[in-house]
């Protein structure tokens, strides 16, 4: 199954409506942990998500959040 990089920005105004957003939206990425710059002034948040497309990935985010995420299909290498 493809591997996607989905990447989230906003603004330091719009952090609490971007947790919110996800109490209204089924999806596997609630209640699990994730990478994200927030608490250190960044406003970043990085989710690495398995989905048949990126139609899908995207799906996992509330529309809100997803609007505002860039996606990258990714895979694992060996770093000699």
């Amino acid at each position: 199954m493809p591997r996607y990089l989905l990447h989230h920005r906003h603004t330091p105004a719009d952090c609490g409506v971007v947790f919110t957003s996800f109490k209204g939206h089924q999806s596997t990425l609630r209640h699990r942990p994730t990478l994200a710059s927030c608490r250190s002034g960044g406003h970043e948040i990085w989710w690495t998500v398995d989905a048949d497309s990126e139609e899908s990935a995207l799906q996992l985010l509330p529309f809100y959040v997803a609007e505002r995420t860039t996606i990258t299909p990714v895979s694992e290498v060996q770093i000699p």
